[in-house]
Parts: structure tokens; sequence; C-alpha cells
């Protein structure tokens, strides 16, 4: 099983996702993650979607380096209040 750190999945999630602030941090062992994710593109668009958007980012690693991951994704504006 491959190993993944905070910094790894932050870098991919910036690259696909341009605009983000990510904060990822690790919770229990080396594969269980919580992660916020804040962009303007999740604008208009339902927590499933943003979701999805995110795990195209992290693409493998979500099948085989993460086991867990507690993610919240809001807009600047939802995170901002």
């Amino acid at each position: 099983m491959s190993s993944v750190n905070p910094e790894a999945l932050k870098a991919l999630v910036l690259a696909h996702i341009k605009d983000a602030e990510v904060e990822v941090r690790c919770y229990s062992g080396d594969d269980h993650f919580e992660m916020t994710v804040i962009s303007s593109q999740f604008e208009g668009k339902p927590r499933i979607v943003r979701h999805k958007m995110v795990y195209a980012a992290l693409g493998d690693n979500m099948r085989q380096a993460v086991h867990a991951l507690a993610l919240k994704t809001k807009t600047p504006e939802e995170a901002a209040s």
C-alpha cells in the first residue's frame, strides 16, 4: 500500500482547483485525513459535486493511500460567514 502525506494531497488539489485554499491534516495513522477546501469554483454547486471535484483531483489516492477523508468544501462567501 502506498503512503501519502498532507502536503502531497494539498498539492494535488491545488493543481486541479487553481484558486483553492486547502488545509489538510492527518488525524489517525497515516491514511486518515481531514481536509477543508475553499474555492470560488464551488459557487452554485451542491456538496456532492464539490466533493467529486476534490476526489477527481486526488485520483487513485482515494482508492489506495487514503483510507478515510473527512472533507469540507466551501465557497469564499461560506467560509467568511
